[in-house]
């Protein structure tokens, strides 16, 4: 057997480890956590992350996407929200006499669906498409998403007032269901020391995350 699988594997495992470790530097505590959405990424699946409000959900995926050095777009789900809020519409363009295309929030890399359930189906439904295919159609025509495009939806666990829960067919979709527990006390501590210092935990831009990885990284470790 040739050297350069074991080679090839060595180094993939470094670069995992060192996004856990440039992932870790925000997310504190929750390292099944982040093991769980590295698994969702490089199966090439899609993650429902169900937890209470404030244990950095959504945090813990914009600092996946800034350690990837890839897009990363949110959609808040409401009651209100329309399937072409979600993939997109053709727009007349007066002064080219002709329709473009607007693209929706579902172009990008990975996709932060928060609170996924307070949409009814027919929204959540918009989702079904791309989630299984990794293409939308609009107007009938089909668009191709991105290669490593995963949607990483959000649910509160406790609340369920105005909400809809997520039909079977699109359960489906998910290939995990992360629980996210509060972190252990230590970590909580620290996030407190970090704010008493000044460093906003959400304000990722201040942040030491360095970007280890790309999405060619991603798309070959999968493939």
């Amino acid at each position: 057997m040739s050297d350069a699988l074991p080679e090839e594997l060595s180094q993939g495992i470094q670069k995992l480890a060192a996004l856990r470790a440039e992932i870790s530097k925000v997310i504190l505590g929750q390292d099944e956590v982040i093991e769980q959405v590295l698994i969702t990424l490089l199966c090439g699946g899609h993650a429902l992350l169900e937890g209470v409000p404030g244990v950095a959900k959504t945090l813990t995926i914009r600092t996946l996407a800034m350690a990837l050095s890839c897009r990363v777009k949110r959609i808040q789900f409401t009651p209100d929200l329309m399937p072409s809020d979600i993939v997109g519409t053709n727009v007349f363009d007066l002064s080219t006499n002709s329709f473009r295309l607007h693209p929706g929030p579902i172009f990008t890399d990975l996709l932060l669906a928060d609170e996924i359930n307070r949409a009814p189906a027919k929204t959540q439904a918009a989702l079904l498409e791309a989630m299984s295919e990794r293409h939308a159609t609009i107007d009938g025509t089909r668009h191709l998403l991105s290669p490593i495009f995963t949607v990483f939806a959000t649910q509160n666990p406790v609340e369920f007032e105005g909400t809809y829960p997520l039909p079977e067919a699109q359960q489906d979709r998910f290939l995990l269901k992360i629980i996210v527990p509060y972190p252990p006390i230590q970590a909580e501590r620290e996030v407190l020391e970090r704010v008493n210092r000044g460093q906003a935990p959400d304000q990722l831009e201040s942040s030491s995350v360095a970007a280890v990885m790309d999405t060619d990284a991603i798309s070959r470790m999968k493939g």
